[in-house]
């Protein structure tokens, strides 16, 4: 869902003038973004915005590999396919692997197969060679200049492409028997190392290497980095595409203010020798600039990993919106009260704060591992940063708020049993939504302290569970904090009462209507489906507060009691909170298991049934603001000019081209 702050002293209104769906393929729909706030930056913010989204693009096809070991490769062949012409099912599903950076579902992590024969994509792509594709070199890939090269690559990625049961699921959480998380995954964080071998391993890189076993049964890491000038620190994994990057990052550095260039010098010497100290360095100086062109370029977040250990690349470029900043900012600057109002111990509440950074943005650029279905982000992630310097939090806007609004309507009709909650949903629903965003984000993650224990980092001691809970934790602390008078005295509600009770009524809905983005299987492995589940699971066991029931052959949920389901919330933020400060993993893999990860397949069914009928994509991709500039002869910009181009396989023929 593209997310929209609308406070209730604070609206901010985003004009609806072109249908922001741009296409759809099956259950996925294509959505432009829009920056209006680009035309009133200087020349040398345009300027800024320009490299550092160049820069963005320049990592992209890392997670076409982080995600398969054939996907990089998977998508130089349907690229030269579909940039000469492509038949529609061919052209159909490389949007769909583009969207979701390569053949596994986003959210569900499932493997999703053609439509379209081999033989088919066989024909297509001899006609694309024929007509002058594969001719160059992709990347570190050799060309495809032969049509001895072609068959023989198109036979290599047969299976790949076209057998379920190769590759089936990108990160698997929940292993079938006989395969623990790290064989049942399909990406490439490990190469034929099993949970096993890791115990006898120390990870030096821990966020950005891919841990290899070789033939001898040695264990090793495969560190991502580009390699020093001097030749000190040799290249390693993705070097080609980080070498690329940091060309673009010196550019933008050369036009930054002095404040930012340090920051981006900062990446770039982290891109260069991969070492942790330098990725702390630069997150704790990207941490404290406030930037009006903002950015997010690495090896972020773990959810892709099912140890939760090794960070995606990924990157977005942003813009910061004023009026809407200056109203969250109410809340960073509140976070003590938050916190001491929190309903866990004493001993875990933080003394010390640094208020964070609260940005409401318009997004350039999303790439890599970031996707438009990204509503906030709470960055940076490491906890010696948050301790230190705080966070920063960023609330993305977007031009899709008719569209979700749409969405939202239709949904709210099917999915509402009672006139009462659907009118409450109908006029609190979108305000209730904003602000448990706005309060996940903000006063959410990066609150609590941990215990000396712990003082590694808690997910190192969590593992996998870690990232469910961390997005659980910060869910809870929004819908603890809704019936908070702070927020009335801050003029950031009104009609509080009412808006609490919605966000509630959303947050046990959720539950049921989320099934519909996992079709197969009858179990769930993406983080923040885990932490809804666990919420309303949790909340309906202990208290009773939330039950399901069937009319006329449907099933809805809904809140019987509030105020008990206000008791399970704390009860759970407590416990969630006591479980990350001692690195309690059997506490929260009981919890996971239990309330979080197994569901009714026939409900499921039942969901996306109805889903049918309503004929809502279930799935979304985003198109990027293209930014196009003047270049003088010593390659610097003279001007930039920002477009909206409401065409996907442009923009991501585009991407492709930059390593072509």
């Amino acid at each position: 869902m593209i997310f929209r702050i609308v406070l209730a002293l604070a609206i901010v209104a985003i004009a609806d003038t072109v249908n922001p769906l741009v296409e759809r393929v099956g259950d996925t729909g294509f959505i432009q973004l829009e920056a209006d706030s680009f035309s009133r930056l200087d020349a040398r913010q345009q300027a800024l915005a320009y490299w550092l989204t160049q820069a963005s693009i320049a990592i992209d096809p890392i997670i076409y590999d982080q995600l398969s070991q054939y996907g990089i490769r998977e998508k130089r062949l349907l690229e030269g396919i579909v940039a000469i012409e492509a038949p529609a099912g061919i052209r159909s599903f490389a949007l769909l692997f583009w969207a979701n950076r390569g053949n596994h579902n986003e959210t569900t992590a499932q493997k999703f197969l053609p439509a379209f024969t081999f033989e088919e994509l066989q024909r297509a792509a001899h006609t694309a060679q024929d007509r002058g594709a594969f001719k160059t070199a992709y990347a570190d890939l050799a060309p495809l200049a032969t049509r001895e090269a072609l068959d023989r690559e198109l036979a290599e990625l047969r299976s790949a492409l076209f057998d379920p049961n190769v590759e089936p699921t990108a990160t698997a959480k929940t292993p079938p028997p006989g395969k623990d998380i790290l064989q049942a995954s399909s990406n490439t964080f490990y190469r034929g190392v099993t949970l096993n071998d890791l115990k006898a391993v120390t990870e030096r890189y821990r966020l950005n290497s891919r841990v290899v076993k070789g033939s001898d049964g040695t264990v090793r890491e495969d560190v991502y980095r580009a390699g020093t000038p001097d030749g000190r620190v040799p290249p390693g994994a993705y070097a080609t595409f980080l070498k690329k990057a940091i060309g673009h990052l010196e550019r933008a550095r050369a036009v930054a203010d002095p404040a930012q260039a340090r920051v981006i010098g900062d990446l770039i010497r982290y891109y260069q020798t991969g070492e942790r100290s330098d990725w702390l360095q630069f997150g704790g100086d990207w941490v404290r600039n406030d930037a009006t062109v903002d950015f997010a370029n690495g090896f972020i977040e773990v959810y892709r990993d099912a140890r939760g250990a090794k960070g995606s690349a990924q990157s977005f470029v942003s813009i910061t919106d004023k009026p809407v900043t200056d109203a969250m900012t109410k809340l960073a600057q509140n976070a003590a009260y938050f916190e001491e109002k929190a309903p866990w111990a004493p001993k875990y509440k933080k003394q010390a704060f640094s208020p964070p950074v609260v940005k409401a943005v318009q997004l350039l650029v999303e790439t890599g591992d970031f996707h438009v279905t990204t509503i906030g982000d709470n960055l940076p992630n490491e906890n010696e940063i948050h301790e230190r310097y705080g966070t920063k939090n960023f609330l993305f806007l977007g031009s899709s708020h008719a569209l979700s609004a749409a969405s939202a309507a239709k949904i709210g009709g099917e999915f509402i049993a009672s006139a009462e909650e659907a009118e409450r949903d109908r006029k609190y629903g979108e305000l209730a939504e904003d602000l448990k965003v706005a309060m996940h984000e903000v006063i959410g993650h990066g609150s609590g302290k941990l215990t000396e224990r712990v003082k590694d980092g808690a997910e190192s001691h969590l593992k996998e569970y870690f990232s469910a809970l961390e997005e659980a934790r910060a869910d809870l602390m929004a819908l603890w904090n809704i019936g908070d008078r702070k927020l009335s005295e801050l003029q950031l509600v009104k009609d509080q009462e009412e808006v609490a009770r919605a966000m509630y009524d959303a947050a046990a809905r959720v539950a049921l209507t989320q099934l519909r983005r996992i079709p197969r299987g009858d179990t769930i492995e993406e983080d923040h489906q885990r932490d809804r589940q666990l919420i309303v699971n949790f909340i309906k066991d202990t208290t009773g507060a939330i039950e399901y029931f069937d009319r006329g052959g449907k099933t809805y949920v809904r809140v019987k009691d509030y105020r008990k389901m206000r008791e399970g919330v704390g009860t759970l933020l407590a416990e969630l909170m006591r479980i990350k400060a001692e690195g309690d993993y059997d506490a929260i893999k009981a919890l996971i298991d239990k309330y979080a990860v197994h569901f009714d397949p026939a409900v499921r069914d039942q969901v996306v049934s109805r889903y049918k009928q309503l004929d809502l994509p279930t799935y979304w991709a985003g198109i990027n603001v293209h930014l196009d500039a003047q270049l003088d002869a010593n390659g610097n910009v003279t001007s930039v000019r920002a477009s909206y181009p409401r065409d996907a396989v442009k923009q991501y023929l585009a991407y492709g081209k930059m390593y072509q």
